[in-house]
């Protein structure tokens, strides 16, 4: 079903927004291991080292995109998040501009109260901006919507690679 603002685009935007909705899930790429980068987002987060967690968002998205044959994105993590009456902005996606690379924004903490942004809070801002992405250089759709599907294809990766890092961390089996 779509969301409330389907009635108010055009016919050929509600064609894209109902392309993108037919999509419902995102595997990691074939050959791609992730989770060594997963566990290092995590624990710069929990250092609270903007530059770790900088680096290894990076690395995350370079591996990601490298997978799906899919244009470079430089990725920017900020220290707070800016905020105004309507909320905080979490993530941004900026589209590769007169050849400039494509660029995700993230911020490291809350506006309110300047805690650091919880680690599957962080992942998920991460991986939604990189959708933004594929939407347009995987998919080659001409414009990027929330829909339902969207957010699968969101959440399934997300999973996915949470799935890799818990079992890249499950102690392999002991010898007798």
């Amino acid at each position: 079903m779509p969301f409330a603002y389907y009635a108010r685009l055009s016919a050929a935007r509600q064609r894209v927004y109902r392309q993108s909705d037919a999509i419902q899930s995102l595997e990691l790429p074939e050959g791609v291991a992730a989770a060594a980068q997963v566990a290092q987002l995590r624990a710069g987060l929990g250092r609270e080292d903007r530059g770790a967690v900088r680096s290894a968002a990076q690395d995350l998205i370079n591996a990601l995109i490298a997978g799906y044959r899919v244009p470079t994105i430089r990725v920017r993590v900020l220290a707070t998040r800016p905020a105004d009456d309507g909320g905080e902005l979490h993530g941004l996606y900026e589209p590769e501009d007169d050849g400039t690379p494509a660029r995700i924004t993230v911020w490291m903490r809350t506006a309110a109260r300047k805690d650091v942004v919880a680690f599957k809070t962080f992942l998920r801002t991460l991986i939604h901006e990189l959708c933004h992405h594929l939407d347009y250089e995987l998919y080659g759709l001409p414009e990027t919507f929330h829909t339902e599907g969207f957010y699968k294809r969101e959440s399934s990766l997300v999973n996915a690679l949470l799935r890799e890092e818990s079992a890249a961390a499950e102690p392999q089996g002991r010898l007798l």
